[in-house]
């Protein structure tokens, strides 16, 4: 079992005796299929502990990915123990307060934890990683056509019910290939690939990084969308610029709106892919509450664009069946 696992672990890396009290506390949030959890050893700081598995190929890229990061001096939290015979870990505690937590705070208090986020993002950009370290592969044509696949597979299909005949001319519009060819045309910086408000702890007012396990090269606008179009936050209009003001003003530089429009369109399908998939196929029904606002977001970014009608007969269908504005 993953948590006699984890305990064991514990006990190990601390040196307990078998009657030391131990609490072990499950972490939901999240879709990987990691087992992750809070650690209370009585009379020691909390953990958190990981056990993961190889089913996803990108589980295995945590703890190397952590070691080079923190290296690199970005905040994420340290590795304390590490066993990869076993495929478990005990991670520093950093709390749990995230991005998400804080969406009803006013501006004026996520603000500074934005800029630090976007502080992170700007450094990951810079950084150069030694040339054995491994990382997922890269945001390459092949990868963003099989994040529009895995779009209709999961989430035209398998949740909203679509057949693959109305699917078929839809997933092979040339405007969807033009954009694959063309985004995938640049992969030359690191990409975190999951951007997003509950992977962004705060502590001590600063913004930290989790679940960086994706890690791989690409365009740095797919993190930018991540944040900017997060569907758990559902940012308005106006909260939006005011990021990228933030953006600008970290980076000395604006994105070219055409192609952040773009990644947010892919980062958006994805995601809608992973809700169906989870909702469908794993029961996580957590996830549906995100769906309207991740549909809402991909159509307000797709309109007037070429890739629209081949991606709003789907979110028509979607809309049909949430009721969503």
């Amino acid at each position: 079992m993953p948590t006699d696992t984890l305990l064991t672990a514990t006990r190990t890396h601390l040196e307990l005796e078998p009657t030391h009290s131990v609490i072990i506390e499950p972490i939901v949030k999240g879709g990987s299929g990691r087992t992750i959890v809070r650690i209370k050893p009585e009379g020691h700081p909390t953990y958190i502990g990981i056990y993961y598995t190889l089913e996803r190929a990108d589980n295995a890229n945590y703890l190397p990915v952590s070691k080079f990061l923190k290296k690199a001096k970005l905040n994420v939290p340290e590795v304390l123990y590490d066993n990869t015979g076993r495929r478990c870990a005990l991670i520093e505690d950093l709390g749990e307060v995230d991005l998400l937590s804080l969406k009803d705070q006013p501006w004026d208090v996520r603000e500074p934890i934005y800029r630090s986020a976007l502080a992170q993002l700007d450094k990951l950009f810079y950084t150069r990683a030694p040339k054995d370290l491994d990382f997922q592969p890269p945001f390459d044509p092949e990868l963003y056509q099989w994040e529009q696949d895995y779009f209709f597979d999961n989430f035209a299909e398998i949740h909203l019910g679509m057949s693959s005949g109305e699917t078929e001319k839809l997933r092979t519009h040339p405007a969807l290939k033009k954009m694959t060819e063309s985004l995938g045309a640049s992969a030359r910086n690191l990409v975190h690939r999951d951007f997003q408000s509950q992977n962004i702890i705060v502590k001590d007012d600063k913004a930290f990084l989790i679940d960086f396990q994706g890690m791989r090269r690409g365009r740095q606008e797919y993190d930018l969308a991540s944040l900017l179009f997060d569907p758990y936050m559902e940012h308005s209009a106006e909260e939006r610029e005011k990021l990228l003001d933030l953006w600008e003003d970290i980076s000395e530089e604006r994105p070219i709106d055409d192609i952040l429009k773009r990644c947010a369109a892919q980062r958006l399908m994805q995601a809608l892919g992973a809700y169906g998939y989870l909702v469908s196929n794993k029961g996580e029904e957590w996830f549906e509450q995100h769906i309207p606002a991740a549909c809402r977001l991909l159509s307000e970014v797709i309109q007037g664009m070429d890739i629209e009608e081949a991606i709003q007969p789907v979110l028509d269908v979607a809309q049909a069946k949430y009721a969503f504005s």
